[in-house]
């Protein structure tokens, strides 16, 4: 395998994959991060169903103005969060999906910590 920060990010993903999975009563909130826009997933994995999902760009479209950065990645961590609460999902299982937790992803999980999902 290649040298290169995706391969390591694919390993990471691996590894972290192999730990958690979510269920019906605690979903998985994955991440993903690309260089424009920043999503977020809530997934059962038992049956494979996206429960609910935001993201920086369908943001974007409801008219807000945002990059790919902290700021809005705590939006869209509010927005995964207040969609959570609407469908009755009070605590999920985080995957950062083999990215480093700091920066973008650390700003994502606060903001659904402060939308009051529990992990």
């Amino acid at each position: 395998m290649k040298h290169t920060k995706q391969a390591a990010r694919m390993r990471r993903k691996v590894r972290i994959r192999k730990k958690i999975s979510g269920t019906a009563a605690r979903p998985r909130l994955v991440v993903y991060r690309s260089n424009l826009h920043t999503y977020a997933q809530i997934i059962n994995d038992e049956t494979g169903q996206t429960l609910v999902s935001a993201s920086s760009l369908a943001l974007v479209k409801a008219g807000e103005t945002l990059k790919c950065n902290k700021a809005s990645a705590t939006k869209v961590g509010l927005e995964v969060a207040a969609k959570a609460k609407a469908q009755a999902i009070e605590s999920v299982v985080f995957d950062r999906n083999g990215y480093l937790y700091h920066g973008i992803i650390k700003a994502l999980a606060d903001g659904a910590r402060e939308g009051g999902l529990k992990f």
